[in-house]
């Protein structure tokens, strides 16, 4: 018996179902794309055409004069090399706790492994609340120091049960027996063996943590008193919710006049701050969309 294809047909016409899907997609698209595209065209466009607001989805008057002044700033560019480092100290850092975490719990012949893991769990439900954790991090003496901006979030228990279900349900458990009668150690097998075919999973999960790392601001706001210890993203919210943005980086940078539109110069910081993230995603496209539809068919 023949199987008919799901597929439409050349010709054939969308079911007003179809067209519905279609649209709503389309406007969630565009509630996506539009406001990054306005933030663009405000960057780009000059300081009378923001001000009188006449900016919308395409730059008036282009200029770079407002990227210019980001890139003077001697503050700006120090903290985005900074935001860079912590973002790459804590991804890599997380991805070797997660996997030592993950791969025990994923061993059916682990005694006490699932109390282990119910025990883990437990930490994503009841969570202590900011004065707590600040006294502890005041105890072990992290506050004001870098590596109150790593350590904490390098341990996430969402992406340890990603990790712990992959190895479980995809990776066959025949390649483990094979090289364990070969006499490799288990570190050797979890090396050469688990990693490796894993780099799909590791890839997203690496992805979810250095998009949190370098958009986060809320633990160098609570945690942190040193401005050099300030991510980029916190000097963009401290920027944007100042008066006068333009006369903080033009004060660290050096730069006598100020920026007529506060606004170009938020714009701009604003793509100074979120480009880099975008750059790295075409890199790890290839693992992350196979990471991500993982499960999703069943061979």
């Amino acid at each position: 018996m023949v199987q008919k294809s799901a597929r439409p047909r050349h010709g054939e016409r969308l079911s007003p179902i179809d067209v519905f899907i279609v649209l709503i997609i389309t406007v969630l698209c565009l509630t996506c794309i539009l406001p990054f595209v306005h933030v663009i065209a405000k960057s780009l466009s000059s300081s009378r055409a923001v001000l009188s607001k006449e900016v919308f989805f395409w730059p008036i008057d282009i200029n770079f004069d407002s990227y210019t002044r980001v890139m003077r700033s001697s503050l700006m560019v120090r903290q985005l090399g900074f935001t860079a480092v912590i973002t790459l100290a804590q991804t890599a850092l997380s991805l070797v706790v997660t996997a030592l975490c993950a791969y025990p719990l994923s061993r059916r012949y682990l005694p006490g492994r699932f109390a282990i893991t119910m025990f883990v769990m437990v930490t994503m439900y009841f969570i202590p609340g900011v004065i707590p954790i600040y006294l502890l991090y005041k105890d072990i003496r992290l506050l004001n120091t870098v590596w109150v901006l790593i350590l904490p979030g390098s341990f996430s228990v969402g992406n340890m049960l990603i990790l712990r279900t992959y190895f479980m349900n995809t990776v066959p458990d025949s390649l483990e027996e094979s090289a364990v009668i070969d006499g490799a150690s288990q570190f050797r097998v979890f090396l050469q063996i688990w990693v490796p075919l894993s780099l799909p999973v590791f890839a997203t999960l690496a992805l979810f943590v250095a998009v949190a790392r370098w958009n986060g601001y809320a633990d160098a706001m609570y945690y942190t008193k040193s401005r050099h210890l300030q991510p980029i993203q916190y000097l963009l919210y401290n920027m944007i919710l100042s008066a006068t943005p333009s006369e903080s980086l033009a004060g660290e940078s050096q730069i006598g006049a100020q920026l007529s539109a506060p606004e170009a110069l938020q714009s701009a910081v604003i793509m100074f701050a979120t480009v880099p993230i975008l750059v790295v995603y075409p890199f790890l496209q290839k693992y992350f969309v196979k990471g991500v539809m993982l499960g999703a068919v069943k061979g």
